[in-house]
């Protein structure tokens, strides 16, 4: 017999059971927020109020890095070890961590937290209170453990505050602050003045807009794909599962100004003929989730939601799997599914989520919607440069003197980003640039000309990716970067595909004897078959790119290699 009492989780369920198994990840949270973990009973009882079979649910609960179906510590303790905060000392911030778990206190090593410009990260559970600290020491540990660490403030420049004008005060602006600097205007301008849907997807179109995500695909383009297919329900999809190592330009728009993003996804909403928009924020992002929350109730309070404006908004949480960020992954994941990406064609536009046509844009894309249909197109590409129009956000992180998030017009060069902008480099020169996150590929100092815009840095060899900028003076370890971000994708891979599931843990297997000097007989010949069988046999865009940055490494530092 258990003695798990059932009854407030059987009260809670309540409100999940008419969604079905589509509720299944919003209920285990809610389940593992009353009683620390998701036990036999607990679970059975999802699975009978949701009417989805057990091994299903368990096999949700594996899945994903924070649920647990054994007991842990009351509080969650996950500490980021990547790149970027390893250069603050994340490391030891991290055996410091170890050293204080007990049986109140879960410490785990996590993967990315978002927070590469407040290393070292730490992010914090306990029940249904999340909190994710940056800037965290050896010596702040009491408090972050208490949950009472201060919280340190993101710094946001560059040369425009179009998409960041509200961003950086270390809180979330106010319904009335966005209206009163101009925001809802697109909104109430598009229906209010019953703008067809065609002309605001003209207007998207024209503007040149591509999405900030990583694939640079055509807004515009897509909206009139979902727009034209048969079939109904429509759905909207806000992808806020930002986890690239490096990136956190969305949950800095989140956290700053989520008011621009839900205008921004109402409008792309309205021109597709969808009703329904799931905003899905990963789960380490606890400030965002609660922010974009607050921000849904004032529209909704406000009369946006609703009558007149015919949208319903949904807050879902992920629960720690990068590969959500992958579109199909993430449609399965709102589904109430493992995270595994779908194969393509057929394409969401046409077969989304829950099999109907949907749009999906990440945060940075949508939050330039409302400028251009407040300012027009016309205006919009009198940013940036003629095949790269618009503004842009790079996430500077590492060795320079400012780390931050900064909004510039594509065309800049990388110098007066790094220099002119961030501060420039320091603790010595520069050895190297990561360009467009883990995924992306190495920069260095021949390369500070280059300007920001699709079109050069392809020619140049390195991808814009997601706008990651992680710089290293002359006196880091290679190696060691390149451990951990092969030790990333090992932990990230989803296991769906072989390429992607094998090559990710072989390829982590020798950077570790690189990173040792401990490099065998055909080591170089076996890295570089690996990354390439990857690029090429992988079913998305996480095997596909796992390798990016060693085969770039391979090519700049061959020496590094050799035994």
């Amino acid at each position: 017999m258990s003695n798990i009492d059932l009854v407030p989780l059987q009260a809670t369920l309540k409100e999940f059971s008419p969604q079905g198994r589509a509720a299944l990840l919003p209920a285990l949270h809610a389940a593992q927020a009353i009683y620390g973990y998701l036990p036999e009973p607990v679970t059975a009882e999802v699975a009978r109020a949701l009417r989805v079979p057990l091994a299903d649910v368990y096999g949700v609960i594996e899945f994903y890095a924070m649920f647990y179906n054994e007991p842990v510590g009351k509080t969650v303790v996950r500490v980021c070890a990547d790149p970027a905060c390893a250069m603050c000392g994340a490391d030891a911030v991290l055996e410091a961590a170890q050293r204080k778990a007990n049986s109140d206190y879960t410490v785990e090593r996590a993967p990315c937290l978002g927070l590469c410009n407040l290393g070292t990260a730490a992010n914090v559970t306990s029940g249904d209170r999340g909190l994710t600290f940056g800037k965290v020491t050896a010596d702040s540990l009491d408090a972050v453990f208490a949950m009472n660490a201060g919280e340190a403030a993101d710094y946001v420049g560059g040369d425009l505050r179009v998409l960041t004008a509200l961003c950086g005060q270390g809180r979330a602006a106010t319904l009335a602050e966005y209206e009163a600097a101009g925001g809802m205007a697109a909104l109430k301008k598009v229906i209010g003045g019953k703008t067809p849907p065609a002309g605001v997807i003209n207007e998207v179109k024209n503007s040149g807009l591509v999405g900030r995500g990583g694939a640079a695909f055509p807004t515009g383009v897509k909206w009139e794909g979902a727009a034209k297919a048969a079939g109904s329900p429509k759905y909207f999809v806000v992808n806020a599962d930002e986890s690239e190592p490096g990136t956190f330009k969305d949950r800095i728009l989140m956290e700053g100004d989520p008011c621009r993003i839900l205008e921004g996804a109402m409008l792309g909403a309205y021109a597709i003929g969808a009703n329904k928009i799931y905003i899905y924020i990963r789960g380490e992002y606890p400030t965002a989730i609660e922010r974009v929350s607050a921000a849904v109730d004032e529209l909704r309070q406000a009369g946006y939601l609703g009558s007149g404006f015919d949208f319903d908004i949904e807050v879902r949480s992920g629960a720690g799997a990068y590969i959500c960020g992958e579109e199909t992954a993430l449609f399965e994941s709102i589904e109430g599914k493992r995270g595994f990406p779908r194969v393509k064609p057929p394409f969401p536009t046409t077969h989304g989520l829950f099999g109907k046509p949907t749009a999906i844009n990440n945060v940075e894309t949508l939050a330039t919607v409302p400028y251009i249909l407040t300012h027009g197109a016309t205006a919009f590409r009198q940013l940036g440069t003629e095949k790269s129009p618009g503004p842009k956000l790079f996430c500077v992180s590492g060795d320079v003197a400012r780390p931050g998030l900064y909004e510039a017009p594509f065309g800049v060069t990388i110098r007066h980003l790094l220099d002119d902008l961030a501060g420039g480099v320091t603790g010595g020169g520069l050895k190297s640039i990561l360009f467009g996150g883990a995924a992306g590929a190495f920069a260095t100092e021949k390369d500070l000309d280059v300007k920001l815009t699709f079109e050069d840095l392809r020619s140049a060899g390195l991808p814009l990716g997601s706008g990651v900028v992680m710089v290293f003076n002359e006196t880091r370890d290679m190696r060691d970067v390149l451990l951990r971000l092969g030790r990333f994708f090992a932990h990230e891979s989803c296991g769906k595909c072989y390429p992607c599931q094998l090559g990710t843990q072989r390829q982590h297997e020798i950077l570790e004897r690189v990173a040792e000097g401990k490099q065998r007989a055909g080591d170089v010949t076996r890295l570089s078959d690996v990354g390439w069988t990857m690029t090429d046999a992988s079913l998305c865009g996480l095997g596909q790119t796992a390798a990016s940055a060693v085969l770039s490494a391979m090519k700049l530092w061959p020496e590094m290699f050799k035994g």
